[in-house]
């Protein structure tokens, strides 16, 4: 069953907290990324928490294993839900993560390849002449599978190969998701709602159809709507 989060891309608390009560209860999961976390910290998730919503934590953890670890229980303390890592990040770094969270800790999400890059981008960051995304993207979910991650981070592009490849127990959460009419941005490989969830997905994360929106409560309705649709769910 595919669950929309809303991401709270803002620079300050009073602006997401404000987006959370225009929401109101049709909104229960939202992201919290660098930006809102470097300047409000650890107090805006427990606010969050505290109002009875979930929390992905989204700070892409790339470090040595000792800090990724001692990160993860940090995030495990404040009660998130979902938190990732970088999946580039290696084995050992890995393990660290899964080990940290421990019983009852987040969920540990590993970021393949950023939604921003392409296969031209991505080669020329890892100097080769040809890079195909989506081989890519599955390497890495399987290195974050054999680790015993819960899930891994990609684009809406990829999701129906990795359902395929990585079965029904892995977690797939796709932002890049914009419905019909809505600019890409710079996130080059993006899909609408609909089509993530029938590819496989289990979280869409959706930022700025909601966020840059005149009505955000009203757009966030169509994209439930939309995501009810493609479930196969009667409309609300």
């Amino acid at each position: 069953m595919a669950e929309v989060i809303i991401a709270l891309d803002m620079p300050r608390r009073e602006q997401a907290l404000r987006l959370v009560d225009e929401l109101g209860d049709r909104a229960g999961f939202f992201k919290v990324g660098f930006e809102l976390f470097t300047r409000e910290g650890p107090d805006l998730v427990e606010v969050l928490r505290d109002l009875g919503k979930k929390v992905f934590l989204d700070l892409k953890l790339h470090d040595i294993p000792k800090t990724v670890g001692a990160a993860v229980r940090a995030a495990g303390e404040l009660g998130v839900d979902l938190l990732t890592v970088h999946a580039t990040g290696g084995r050992a770094m890995l393990d660290a993560a899964r080990e940290a969270k421990g019983q009852g800790g987040p969920r540990i999400l590993a970021v393949t390849v950023l939604t921003s890059l392409d296969g031209a981008e991505l080669g020329r960051v890892w100097d080769r002449s040809k890079v195909q995304v989506d081989d890519e993207v599955l390497r890495l979910a399987r290195s974050a599978q054999d680790a015993g991650l819960d899930g891994i981070v990609s684009s809406p592009r990829e999701v129906a190969r990795l359902r395929a490849e990585l079965g029904e127990g892995f977690l797939l959460v796709t932002p890049g998701i914009r419905p019909e009419g809505v600019a890409s941005g710079d996130q080059v490989r993006t899909a609408t709602p609909s089509e993530a969830v029938r590819a496989g997905a289990n979280f869409l994360v959706v930022g700025r159809a909601v966020t840059g929106s005149a009505e955000p409560a009203h757009a966030l309705e169509g994209i439930l709507q939309e995501v009810d649709a493609a479930r196969g769910v009667e409309v609300r």
